[in-house]
């Protein structure tokens, strides 16, 4: 029961992004059987259209060597370095020619030194931040976990961010009031615990309008964040408390021990996804099964979809 709920999650993900127009894709530097492939197969199940960013020769070659057609893919030529490739597909997106980004076969630091440069035009007033999107099968709903992959130690400035982007990335995925938990080792306010002052900051900021669209809470700590039973137990009076749609963590460190956690220790998937600037970044591992890269896809199509939407009406 738990693995067919498992993979409903996210095949809901995926099904609503299907329904969407397969947005232009720039996929940086697909030059492994991994990376290409998993960009091939998330257009032809309709998530994206794939533009191929890279040494055209070395693509093809790719594809051969793995039997992967890619004929009726466009390819755009860069210098053969995964450094040109990532500023090629950023510059596809900076004059609006990809309304994605997806990382192919180089690092992540790489493609978001591209991005995050000034002169690229892909940076926003928000600071840049990453969230999973978590398939985790004894939790009904799927969880967003932010930032385990930028931000190291953020401060309170630009947790207000990185709070913001997971609620609007909540709004993306149809989820209209989130209910967001502030996360530390304990639910009181400890003034020798700086992550506990951070997160009652952040909850009154909230109240008065400086973070919008979600419900806020913290701090909290993770068992009555995510159970409701722990959270009766300690007597925790909260909207958010054991029903958590988002989980906020105090660094990276946190984020990525958590999330490292429930993917190896509670056969948990995490579709990766980098949030704030002006296009959705595809952030997806080699190890990913199929359904977690196609789910990263899918959540940034969504994300792309609903940005779009914003635009148009902004301008109406």
């Amino acid at each position: 029961m738990n693995e067919v709920v498992h993979r409903a999650k996210y095949e809901r993900l995926i099904e609503a992004a299907r329904r969407l127009e397969p947005a232009p894709t720039a996929v940086a530097y697909p030059c492994d059987e991994s990376s290409l492939r998993g960009a091939v197969e998330a257009a032809h199940t309709g998530l994206m259209q794939a533009i191929l960013v890279g040494p055209r020769k070395r693509i093809e070659d790719t594809a051969r060597k793995a039997k992967i057609d890619i004929a009726h893919f466009e390819t755009v030529d860069s210098e053969d370095s995964e450094q040109a490739a990532a500023a090629e597909a950023v510059r596809l997106a900076s004059e609006g020619r990809a309304q994605m980004l997806m990382k192919g076969s180089l690092h992540t630091d790489q493609i978001m030194g591209a991005v995050v440069r000034r002169e690229a035009g892909l940076r926003t007033s928000r600071r840049i931040s990453h969230c999973f999107v978590m398939d985790v099968p004894a939790i009904d709903r799927a969880i967003i976990v932010t930032d385990a992959a930028i931000n190291i130690f953020p401060t309170l400035e630009e947790k207000v961010d990185i709070v913001q982007n997971a609620i609007d990335l909540a709004h993306a995925l149809g989820r209209p009031k989130p209910l967001v938990a502030i996360l530390s080792a304990m639910e009181t306010v400890n003034p020798k615990v700086a992550s506990t002052i951070e997160a009652a900051a952040l909850c009154k900021m909230a109240d008065r309008g400086q973070i919008t669209g979600g419900v806020l809470d913290g701090p909290l700590a993770l068992d009555n964040a995510i159970d409701l039973a722990a959270a009766r137990i300690k007597k925790i009076d909260s909207p958010v408390a054991g029903k958590a749609d988002i989980l906020v963590v105090p660094d990276l460190e946190a984020g990525n021990m958590l999330a490292k956690s429930l993917t190896f220790m509670a056969n948990a998937d995490a579709a990766g996804i980098v949030l704030g600037a002006r296009v959705p970044v595809i952030l997806t591992s080699r190890a990913d099964p199929v359904t977690t890269r196609l789910a990263s896809c899918a959540v940034a199509a969504l994300v792309a979809h609903a940005r779009s939407h914003d635009v148009r009406k902004a301008v109406a």
